[in-house]
């Protein structure tokens, strides 16, 4: 595929998560890819199935193309814990077992089950890494992962009004303040996220030739 003088490529974001489809696309739009990001039409949410990340990111991408006929960007990332032997993992956005209520309050009954799973592990030991992998799949069926990763510290109570998920508990390294109170400029500038992304975008650019502006 390559682009055409029509416009830029429509490429449907596989998620439904107004705080993830806020920052893919904020980093997205800083790659200076000629990219039109599509929001994924209602429907019922595919079952992430998998094992790992990349695979939880395929299955996403791989559905999105499907419904539209759009070559699809998904991602699937987490939270991992080096005191929980690399947990909550894929099951990051789901460790409390809370699926109902908002998207903050399901925030809130992880953050605070993970919380009390640490409450008495020592600072230094409370290290952790937020994890991404990121996925292009087209509709001829390529398909295509990178990842990225950032490593840092969880604290013993949230701190912050920015960002999602984890993001007021973690502090990454180097910083002494929390995901969630940087500014989002600077959190896509480390995060795990913006790194994958960064990456995908040299991807994207090849397989289909969007065009960086003049």
């Amino acid at each position: 595929m390559t682009a055409t003088d029509a416009g830029p490529w429509r490429v449907v974001l596989a998620s439904r998560n107004d705080g993830k489809l806020r920052e893919l696309g904020r980093i997205l739009a800083g790659t200076g890819l000629a990219i039109e990001v599509v929001a994924l039409p209602p429907g019922p949410e595919v079952a992430e199935t998998g094992s790992t990340f990349a695979e939880n990111a395929l299955i996403k991408a791989r559905d999105a193309v499907a419904r539209t006929g759009l070559a699809a960007i998904a991602d699937d990332s987490g939270l991992t814990v080096d005191e929980l032997a690399g947990m909550p993992g894929v099951r990051s956005a789901r460790w409390a077992g809370v699926r109902t209520g908002t998207r903050t309050d399901r925030d809130a009954a992880n953050n605070a089950l993970l919380l009390a799973q640490l409450d008495d592990v020592e600072a230094e030991r409370r290290g952790a890494a937020f994890v991404c992998a990121a996925a292009l799949v087209t509709p001829d069926g390529a398909e295509h992962v990178v990842h990225g990763s950032l490593r840092g510290r969880l604290l013993t109570a949230g701190r912050g009004e920015g960002g999602f998920g984890y993001d007021p508990l973690f502090v990454a390294d180097g910083e002494t303040r929390t995901n969630a109170e940087l500014t989002a400029d600077e959190k896509d500038l480390i995060s795990h996220r913006g790194k994958a992304l960064r990456e995908l975008a040299t991807v994207i650019a090849d397989q289909l030739g969007a065009r960086r502006p003049a």
